[in-house]
């Protein structure tokens, strides 16, 4: 009785990493595309704000160029974020594999 116990709980210990891992996985699939996005309007608007400098009055390039750093500072906090989302997901999985530890 006592080894098919263990072999239960090794068996949930190797299933419980595998989901965190995809976890990982979807995470950073999640967070990918929004990052790509909000890096290519940063760019866009910074472009834009040096391609109108000549021909455009000196208000609407300050405010195109202050686009460009909101979404520069949006870009900061998305990634952090996906950060976060990942470390604690790795918190999780490795918390859960100390109480294996101790049996």
């Amino acid at each position: 009785m006592g080894e098919s116990v263990d072999m239960v709980i090794g068996s949930t210990s190797i299933l419980k990493n595998s989901i965190g891992i995809v976890g990982m996985f979807v995470v950073i699939g999640i967070c990918v595309m929004p990052i790509i996005k909000l890096t290519i309007l940063t760019i866009t608007y910074h472009f834009a704000s040096a391609i109108c400098e000549p021909l455009a009055d000196k208000k609407i390039v300050s405010l195109l160029d202050q686009m460009g750093g909101t979404f520069k500072v949006l870009l900061g906090i998305m990634f952090f974020v996906a950060v976060l989302l990942i470390v604690g997901l790795a918190m999780c999985i490795k918390i859960s594999n100390n109480g294996m530890m101790y049996r």
